[in-house]
């Protein structure tokens, strides 16, 4: 997808919109970006603003190879930016909740945002800051994890299902949905997730739980079924998944449908698919927010509005394979991304999905205890 991008933006790069044109009255210092429908480059530099944004965000998140967004941003505002990345929203909340960074713009994932509000870690947004705001698409807005669109703004979406070998697993035996996990015809070659939120996910999901259950009886019930699991599980992984599922290590493995680009693309397997199981799964939601305690609150609400640039959310969503909440990015996507189910899944499946939201401490507690009893 990489080199796709790479050719579409040399046939034709378009610049900003005036309505990410910055000012001395949206951000102090700057002066105004003057945009042509030409490649960022050729304009003219902006003045140093004197002021670095610190930016924390996942790896692999960002086109910094064909569009280079942060450089694109500095050299049109003059504002540096410091970008750094976290591998899980565990990781990136122990961080910024010890003190031991500081941080301006952050994305996390849905159910990580909303405790981060509670917890008072996320300043409100001022959208008049964020114009290109107006580009993110209704259904992607007041979600459970920020009811009424406060604190983010989305970033990129997806949802949870099976990556398979078509080689090796029978087509009839997708029908058995999430079950297909622990079909013992599969034994060995089965991966799941190394993290408990969404290995209990994917299990409430088959036993016709909500995903956000609280329900002892429930999680127990999930417990069971996946201690039931780990004899036919040759791995619990994250980003192991790759290798294994391209290698043809493992044959089936639950993961993030924006990973279809790695896994099905060019430098994947040809034999590779996935499918959303009909039991349902979670649908999940990656959000910019800007921290409580950022002492450049405009730049960072400029830098998010500068996200949401029709085409800086098209390099971006085509760079990174995500599926992308940003209405005008998705129409400009060539016709073999925003029509194939893999990434945009039918509203038919988008309706038997859920987010998930903050959980009670003491539901964290026993879903984390109960996923190490699993694992032991």
């Amino acid at each position: 997808m990489k080199k796709i991008l790479a050719l579409l933006l040399a046939i034709s790069l378009m610049m900003l919109c005036a309505s990410c044109t910055l000012t001395p009255t949206s951000v102090d210092g700057p002066g105004t970006a003057d945009v042509e429908d030409d490649d960022w480059r050729d304009q003219p530099a902006a003045e140093k603003t004197g002021v670095t944004l610190n930016v924390y965000n996942w790896g692999e998140y960002i086109d910094d190879e064909v569009y280079e967004v942060n450089e694109a941003f500095t050299h049109l505002t003059g504002i540096e930016v410091n970008y750094k990345t976290f591998d899980s929203n565990e990781d990136m909340y122990a961080l910024l909740s010890s003190g031991a960074a500081d941080y301006d713009v952050v994305i996390p994932s849905d159910y990580m945002i909303g405790k981060m509000i509670d917890e008072g870690m996320l300043a409100p947004l001022d959208f008049n800051n964020i114009p290109n705001y107006k580009y993110i698409d209704e259904q992607y807005k007041n979600m459970a994890y920020d009811p009424e669109n406060a604190y983010s703004v989305p970033y990129t979406w997806g949802v949870v299902g099976i990556f398979y070998n078509t080689q090796y697993v029978d087509e009839a035996d997708l029908e058995q949905g999430w079950e297909l996990l622990w079909d013992e015809k599969y034994s060995g070659k089965i991966l799941m997730f190394n993290n408990p939120r969404d290995a209990f996910g994917i299990t409430e999901a088959l036993l016709g739980y909500s995903l956000n259950t609280t329900d002892e009886g429930e999680l127990q019930a999930c417990y069971e079924k996946l201690k039931a699991q780990k004899p036919l599980v040759q791995g619990y992984v994250m980003d192991q998944i790759y290798d294994r599922m391209i290698n043809e290590d493992a044959y089936i493995a639950p993961y993030y449908n924006g990973d279809a680009t790695i896994m099905m693309g060019e430098e994947g397997n040809e034999n590779i698919d996935f499918f959303v199981p009909k039991q349902g799964t979670n649908i999940f939601v990656d959000a910019m927010c800007v921290l409580a305690n950022s002492p450049h609150k405009a730049e960072a609400e400029a830098y998010i509005n500068f996200m949401c640039d029709p085409d800086v959310a098209l390099a971006n969503a085509e760079y990174i394979g995500y599926s992308s909440p940003h209405t005008e990015a998705r129409a400009l996507l060539s016709e073999d991304i925003k029509n194939n189910p893999v990434y945009y899944p039918s509203e038919e499946t988008l309706a038997n999905t859920e987010v998930y939201i903050t959980l009670p401490e003491e539901t964290n507690r026993l879903m984390e205890s109960l996923w190490l009893k699993v694992k032991q």
